[in-house]
């Protein structure tokens, strides 16, 4: 397949996926995947998130973030690798650097009040963590968990098929998976010339999990390195969803499909003194999920490039390589 250089990233209908018309479904099934062979990302409407839902999502979380640091630092749980609740400013930084990049965020994971008692992962998962102050932020926070939850259970369905899988291969591997809903905060920057010099709201990185479903974000900011090296701006219209692949779903498919670096650029300086909020919802497998690289990705043209290794396993090592567990 020849390489595409796409300008923005390509838009894509999941109503045409769910439809009963099957060359609809085929011709999302192979537009996913040309766009996550080239550019690892996509925009998609009708994933089943309202905009109402949106809304009081974003009017929680900015009620939180408004908090005092001190409130906030409460709901920090350092001991899980900050796995669950609040994570403070800095505190994060992209593998391979030192500098913090320059937001605070907040980690929702599976509700284990819907989990039955006899499933393994109950005594694997920590318990959430709810912020007293903020009472709406529990159930509005779930509700938009599971809907997105859903829409990359479908994601991972089309994923399935382009690679010669069956449709529901993904399903055992994610339910109930080790998914994190986080909302993020890149906290305004009074005096700019204060910070580190290469402080940036969010350092080049590759995202850990299988795939990353993200919530249009209140600011411009998001950029994507094409495969030639240029960065190129991530834009969603407000009824989309922006979806890419993670590492955890390169390392499956021996690089076949591409978990494509990127990054949230600083604004003009005088724009520092302004927030900006995100809210990627990062779709993990049960981590008991064997990551060896499918057979169908490796031949004489195209070696096996990682050691095997289970998707709990990797996520630890990516943890320590980002700071956030010791």
């Amino acid at each position: 397949m020849s390489e595409i250089l796409y300008q923005e990233v390509p838009s894509l209908d999941l109503a045409d996926f769910n439809s009963k018309d099957s060359q609809r479904k085929a011709a999302f099934v192979a537009a996913l995947g040309d766009a996550y062979q080239n550019i690892g990302f996509v925009a998609i409407k009708n994933h089943g998130l309202s905009q109402e839902l949106c809304d009081k999502l974003y009017d929680v979380i900015k009620e939180f973030f408004s908090l005092d640091d001190s409130i906030k630092s409460k709901y920090e749980r350092p001991d899980i690798g900050y796995q669950r609740g609040y994570t403070g400013k800095g505190k994060e930084h992209a593998k391979g650097r030192n500098t913090g990049d320059l937001k605070e965020f907040y980690h929702v994971g599976q509700d284990l009040d819907g989990i039955s008692s006899d499933d393994t992962v109950k005594e694997n998962y920590p318990p959430n963590v709810w912020p007293s102050e903020v009472p709406d932020f529990k159930p509005v926070a779930l509700e938009v968990f599971r809907t997105i939850e859903q829409a990359g259970k479908d994601m991972l369905k089309a994923i399935a098929l382009y690679l010669g899988l069956k449709e529901h291969y993904f399903e055992d591997k994610v339910k109930k998976g080790n998914s994190i809903l986080r909302p993020i905060h890149y906290f305004p920057i009074e005096n700019p010339d204060e910070v580190p010099a290469d402080a940036v709201r969010a350092a080049e990185h590759g995202d850990i999990n299988l795939i990353t479903l993200l919530m249009g974000a209140s600011a411009d900011g998001l950029q994507v390195l094409r495969r030639d090296g240029k960065w190129i701006p991530i834009t969603a219209l407000p009824d989309q969803l922006v979806v890419n692949v993670g590492d955890m779903l390169e390392r499956f498919t021996n690089k076949k499909l591409k978990s494509t670096i990127h990054r949230v650029v600083n604004p003009p300086k005088e724009y520092m003194n302004s927030s900006r909020f995100s809210v990627p919802f990062f779709m993990h497998p049960r981590s008991g999920m064997n990551l060896s690289c499918l057979d169908s990705c490796v031949d004489e043209q195209n070696p096996k490039l990682f050691e095997d290794i289970t998707a709990g396993e990797f996520l630890e090592e990516r943890l320590k390589e980002l700071g956030l567990r010791k």
